[in-house]
Order: structure tokens, then sequence, then C-alpha cells
């Protein structure tokens, strides 16, 4: 029995293909896909900006789908398996363990119409909600909640968020629902009346400066220049946590102006279960609007085309069954 799917034959080059469906094995599911998000991380491997970990690989990991079977809701995330065993793993720092494995990088994602996952490392859903509205969540949403978390905005705190697509539009509605003023910059003219229209105090061009000193700010443009802007925007003992998987190379950074005043700089790396778990109860309890570009399976080297030259409003999303 064959699929249709999608692999990344060669940096720059994603190609439609038959492939068998594929067989779990022990402590494993086979998930039949309903909607697979579209990620940046995805554009990345597609770009040769992440090093190849297995060769024609199925991208996509934000998948909502049913275990055959069963027919159980789940979600199958970034995060694929870890050893459980390494000092990293034993002091809840499950993200940090060495040889932790992902989604769409070191086994097949969910471009495709099945895929296989970890029993363990897939997240049950509801029911009664799109799937189109789930995926994005599964990535985007648990890493921009990771993100909040790593960014140690203060309660009532005033955060900067820098780039405003799939991750930050939802992580900014997370903010807000605790009670933080959001100050989005970002370049997309589109971006910004969302960010209006989705209860952000100001909205303003990337490498401006905010309307007021920030507590915490959070980067997800892959942009390495916009680093020591943010860090001039925040007020003394803030921070910034850079939410991406890969950043263009930061410039030179001023002691006085960028890091002084007990400033921090911060990376995000992937995240845990319980990120996972604790940022699907908050929607539970705080629906978020979800804005999502919608494309059918077969046309999934359009949507990171889209993607890659900021066509998308808000999360794209691959149907299988359009």
């Amino acid at each position: 029995m064959e699929m249709n799917a999608w692999v990344v034959a060669r940096p720059g080059t994603l190609e439609a293909t038959r492939l068998p469906v594929p067989v779990p094995g022990p402590g494993e599911v086979l998930v039949q896909v309903e909607v697979c998000g579209v990620c940046r991380t995805d554009l990345h491997l597609l770009e040769g900006d992440l090093d190849v970990h297995r060769p024609r690989t199925v991208p996509g990991h934000q998948v909502v789908g049913r275990v055959v079977g069963t027919g159980e809701r789940v979600g199958v995330a970034w995060l694929r398996s870890t050893d459980g065993t390494c000092r990293h793993c034993r002091r809840g720092d499950e993200n940090l363990c060495p040889n932790s494995t992902y989604t769409g990088w070191d086994a097949d994602g969910g471009y495709a119409e099945y895929l296989v996952a970890p029993r363990d490392y897939v997240y049950p859903l509801p029911d009664d909600y799109p799937a189109g509205k789930l995926a994005p969540l599964l990535c985007a949403g648990i890493i921009g909640y990771r993100s909040l978390l790593r960014a140690e905005l203060p309660p009532g705190g005033r955060l900067g968020v820098y780039g405003f697509g799939a991750s930050a539009h939802l992580t900014a509605q997370v903010a807000i629902a605790q009670g933080a003023t959001v100050h989005v910059l970002t370049r997309s003219e589109d971006a910004r009346r969302l960010a209006l229209e989705l209860g952000a105090a100001s909205a303003r061009g990337a490498y401006d400066q905010p309307p007021e000193k920030l507590d915490a700010a959070i980067l997800f443009a892959p942009v390495g220049d916009l680093v020591p802007v943010a860090l001039e925007a925040l007020d003394r003992g803030g921070t910034l946590a850079v939410a991406g998987i890969h950043l263009t190379d930061i410039p030179s950074l001023n002691y006085d102006r960028h890091l002084f005043q007990e400033r921090d700089l911060r990376s995000v790396t992937a995240n845990t279960r319980a990120d996972g778990r604790a940022f699907l109860e908050f929607v539970a309890g705080h629906p978020l609007t979800v804005e999502t570009t919608p494309y059918p399976l077969g046309e999934a080297d359009r949507a990171l085309r889209d993607l890659a030259g900021d066509r998308i409003h808000g999360a794209a999303v691959l149907n299988t069954t359009a």
C-alpha cells in the first residue's frame, strides 16, 4: 500500500513522490494525517540551513491525525524522542537531550498521508475543533509558549514581539490573555494590521523602537541583525529570547548599549512534553484566534515558496483531503 508524500530530495528541492505506508514499530502508532502545519523550520531544512540528518526525509511536524485502528485524534509535534536517561532528561530538560530526535528531520513527518510516531510523544487532541486550527498549535504554539517562559515576562509586563508569523501571532495572544502589554515589530504591513486586530498595543516596523521600554522581548524572525535592535529596546533587567532554530549571524554588540544593566540574551531550544501539555491546557481555557492559509497537500511546494516570500497570513496548513 502506497501514499502520497513529499521529500527533501536535495537542498532547494521538494519532490512529490509515492512511498509505502509506514509500519509502526514497538511503542509506535500509525497516524492518518488530516492536516500538517507548514513551519519555517521546514523551510530551513529545505534550503539547507539545517544539516541533513536523514536523506530524502518527509518534512512536517505539526500533524493532526487519527490513530489507525482506534480513531483517536492526536497531535504529532517536533520533539519525537529522547533517551530519558541523560542528566538533562533526569532534571526535566528533555529538550536539551543530546540523543533527541525530531519529526520531519530524523524521521518522516507529516507532508504525507500517513506517518508513524512514538506513542509517548503524541498529544491527545479534541474531536470538536477544526484540524486546521489545531495544527499550528503543535509547534508554532508550543515553541512560542516556551519562548514566552524563557523571556521571563513579569506579570502585567511590556513584551516586544519581533516578527509576526505563525508562532508570534499565537504567542502574542497568550501574553495578552495573561495581562501583558504587547508591542509588535515586523516588516509586514499585513502582519501589523493583524497584530492590532488581535489586541497588540502597537505595531511598528521591525527596526523601529517600540513606544516604551520593554520588560521582555521575543525574536521570532530568523534575522540576527534584529538582536541588537531588540536588546536596545529592553528596559533594565529585561530579557530577549530568540525563538528560532536558525538565525543569521548576529552583528557585534556594544556592551553598554545592549547588555549592561543586566539585560539577558537567551536562546530557545525545542520544547519539553510538559511545555506542550501546559500550552494545550492553557488553550483549552483561553481559545486563541488561529489565522491560517490552507493549501492542499499536493501544493506543499507552493506553500513553502509563499512562506519564504512572506505571503502567508498567519500559519500555512496542508490538507490531505483537499
